[in-house]
């Protein structure tokens, strides 16, 4: 169970860029990284507009000289200081991603990045060489991958109790942008403009994530090709979708569908994945974030709560507190933000015994996800064929 204590020996100097007064995203950042003390906020460039951005960082308690006007000035500045950043969270609009990325890891920060990575598969590769080459971590923000019954259904999957894995039903489908919300709400409003979000919306923006916390719970499954099909039911946000059906199939045989939505009328979140075996189920849905349904062919169904001493020990060990308290995004971001400081650290000591077995969502998770986007978007645009992946 994580109790508080620093999981280094120190905090990590850690930085922003974006994540400001307006940023529907920021807080839980910040949140999650100083939850458990193993990073301090010392800097950060967190708005386009420099006076807004510092007073905004002031108002955080950083000193005035070290909230910048942008991102080149953050880096250069910090290093050369002795006391300057060594790791840096990016929450700015997609479009943004792979330069900041790239100039931080030249920079020689660690790096936490909001996901998309960037726009193109080759952008993301060039990313993870140069983490290799630079001896630095990106990490991607698949929030609810953080959750501990994700990794319960992992190592129950690992174990054997579902047999072959034969469908994974996955989906993100909310009903809040069911109308051109866009029109008066400007934190919507780049989310559905190919200049800032590249070629999907719903794909990349809700998508990735139940097709990440699939990848976390069958690490094994390669999905081999798909086909996709996309709408634009608001008219105005074409060419970019707003809902979109996908078809999977995997190395093994097994298939995969994925429904991702922002005009499913009526459903506040609606995240869930289902993983299906020979022998039985598992479904895990973040509205009901601390309960994972096993179903046996045959026999009642049974609900795993949270915090059980029945749990694997993988899944007990990111407990905060007791079964019983209800634990969801918050805590999820956290266990994910210990991870990074883990890998972190890790990395600098060139402790690779550690790294190889360690999870977290990595540079490679952000390529995998930006190469899914991609083929799904040249699937539909070709007419829904399939493509291979």
């Amino acid at each position: 169970m994580i109790n508080g204590i620093n999981a280094l020996d120190r905090s990590l100097r850690w930085g922003m860029v974006g994540g400001g007064g307006t940023s529907q995203i920021g807080y839980i950042h910040r949140s999650a990284a100083t939850r458990d003390n193993n990073f301090t906020l010392l800097a950060g460039a967190f708005d386009i507009n420099a006076e807004r951005g510092r007073a905004f960082g002031t108002s955080l308690g950083i000193e005035a000289d070290r909230c910048y006007a942008d991102y080149e000035t953050l880096f250069a500045a910090e290093a050369a200081r002795p006391d300057g950043i060594e790791a840096v969270s990016i929450a700015t609009p997609n479009n943004t991603h792979f330069a900041i990325c790239r100039a931080a890891l030249n920079a020689g920060l660690h790096v936490v990045c909001e996901k998309p990575l960037c726009f193109t598969a080759a952008e993301a590769d060039e990313l993870e060489q140069l983490c290799a080459e630079k001896n630095k971590i990106i990490g991607v923000t698949y929030g609810y991958a953080g959750h501990q019954l994700i990794h319960q259904a992992r190592e129950m999957i690992a174990a054997g109790l579902l047999g072959e894995i034969r469908i994974i039903n996955m989906q993100f489908a909310h009903g809040f942008h069911n109308e051109a919300v866009e029109l008066q709400n400007e934190s919507t409003k780049w989310r559905v403009d190919p200049r800032f979000v590249g070629p999907s919306y719903v794909l990349g923006d809700l998508a990735t994530h139940p097709l990440f916390i699939a990848e976390t719970m069958v690490p094994h499954l390669q999905i081999k090709r798909l086909l996709c099909s996309r709408q634009s039911f608001v008219k105005t946000r074409a060419p970019l979708e707003d809902n979109a059906f996908v078809m999977m199939e995997y190395d093994n045989g097994a298939v995969g569908t994925m429904w991702a939505s922002a005009v499913n009328c009526g459903s506040m979140h609606g995240q869930k994945v289902r993983v299906i075996g020979e022998k039985a189920s598992l479904e895990w849905w973040d509205e009901q974030p601390n309960q994972l349904r096993y179903e046996v062919q045959g026999e009642p169904v049974q609900i795993l709560e949270r915090g059980m001493g029945y749990l694997h020990p993988s899944a007990l060990a990111d407990d905060r507190i007791g079964g019983g308290h209800p634990e969801g995004l918050f805590e999820a971001w956290s266990n994910l933000y210990r991870r990074f400081a883990l890998a972190m650290d890790a990395t600098d000591r060139s402790d690779q015994a550690f790294l190889k077995d360690f999870w977290y969502p990595g540079a490679h998770a952000g390529l995998m996800g930006v190469r899914w986007v991609e083929q799904c978007v040249k699937s539909a645009d070709a007419g829904s064929v399939w493509v291979t992946c």
